[in-house]
Formats: C-alpha cells, sequence, structure tokens
C-alpha cells in the first residue's frame, strides 16, 4: 500500500482528536482509519482538508462522509475480520476500503458507474483485493452472495428496504440512516430467530438513498 507519508501525522490527529474522544473504542476500527489514506479518496484540489471533521464533496452530488461518522457506523456492525460484507453505496470507495481491512469480503455498489470506476480502480492501487464491485441499484441488495453476515447502506433511506432485510443472515447487523430528506437516525437491526431488532445510534445527515425501495429521483 502506497502511503504518501505527508499525511500520516494527519490520520494519527484524526484518530486521537476525533474518533476516540467520541468513544470509538474499537482497536480494529481504529488501526484501520489510521491505516487506509482518506486523502486519496477526495479530489486533489481539496486534499489539505481529507482528514478533517466533516464530510467532503466528490462530485455528482455525492459526498465522502466526516471521519468520525465512516468510524462510528463500522464499529456499529461490530466485525471481527472473518465476515461477509455488503456495502450500499461504494461512494469514494474511502469506506469500502476501511471495510475492506476488517470482513473477510466486501461486495459494494455504487449506482452511478463513474464512481464505482474510480473507486475500484484507488482500492486496486492500495491493494484491498478482497472487494467485489457491482453498478446497480443497492436496495435491491445483492442475491447473488446472500446471505451476509453485516450489510452497511451509506445513504438515507425513507425505510429499510425489504430485499437487504431478506439478504442479512442470522445474526446478521444491518446499519442505515433512515428518516426524510433532510436528517435521519442511525439505525442498528440486528436479525436473530427470523426477528429483527432496532436500536437508534443517534442523529445523522446523509445524501438520498435512490431506488426502487429507496427515494425516487
Amino acid at each position: 500500500m502506497n502511503l504518501n507519508p505527508d499525511y500520516r501525522l494527519a490520520r494519527e490527529k484524526m484518530v486521537r482528536g476525533q474518533l476516540i474522544p467520541r468513544g470509538i473504542k474499537d482497536q480494529l476500527v481504529i488501526n484501520a482509519m489510521g491505516k487506509i489514506p482518506r486523502d486519496r479518496f477526495v479530489e486533489e484540489a481539496l486534499t489539505g482538508e481529507a482528514y478533517n471533521d466533516h464530510p467532503l464533496p466528490i462530485g455528482h452530488k455525492q459526498t465522502i462522509s466526516q471521519p468520525y461518522m465512516v468510524a462510528l457506523m463500522t464499529e456499529a456492525l461490530m466485525l471481527t475480520g472473518g465476515e461477509k460484507v455488503l456495502e450500499i453505496g461504494t461512494g469514494s470507495g474511502y469506506q469500502t476500503a476501511i471495510l475492506s481491512q476488517l470482513a473477510q469480503k466486501v461486495y459494494t455498489i455504487e449506482r452511478i458507474r463513474v464512481l464505482m470506476v474510480r473507486a475500484r480502480t484507488i482500492l486496486a492501487e492500495l491493494e484491498c483485493n478482497n472487494v467485489l464491485f457491482k453498478a446497480y441499484d443497492g436496495t435491491l441488495g445483492w442475491q447473488e452472495f446472500a446471505p451476509y453476515d453485516a450489510i452497511m447502506v451509506t445513504a438515507g433511506a425513507p425505510k429499510i428496504p425489504e430485499p437487504l432485510l431478506d439478504q442479512l443472515a442470522e445474526g446478521g447487523r444491518l446499519v442505515i440512516p433512515i428518516g426524510d430528506r433532510t436528517s435521519q437516525d442511525l439505525k442498528r437491526i440486528t436479525r436473530k430467530n427470523g426477528k429483527y431488532r432496532q436500536e437508534n445510534l443517534g442523529g445523522c445527515r446523509f445524501v438520498n438513498l435512490i431506488g426502487l425501495h429507496g427515494w425516487k429521483e
């Protein structure tokens, strides 16, 4: 993994200043956030802001999430290294890269093909070789490789897409922002004995989840 040494201290500062003080405790998540070069996933003009405490635009009306939100959502999946993970909304590919450090295999879906291609190129350069990409409607999931131990949705939805619930393995966790077009609550849904238990992890704000089981464009 070819890293720019100029940003190593910025990553350490991000972890120590933004993540740990806000309660991120999972050492695997902390290690991944300290390793993956966020500066590679933002537009060149914004690389100086890559490790700041806010989201950034990546084009096509999409964003790369605030570092803390990436860490929070990743921690909420409770990954230990052997899981099969489905990500809905590849976007910049940064969250995908973080997941690739914590899971055995990551399947990621992005409806905007140009973003998917760019993310795939960056992850290949970083030698994140356990990721499969698909340009598709993410609200339909990826039935071919179901069920998944964990599913992450990186866009706000009006409700939980039924196909994602169906593709969640027994004992699996689904993390998704649910709400209206301007603000959501981050929910964790756990499947146990065929039933779904829901937890509220707090308020958040994401771009809209577009698709058959999400918002219309």
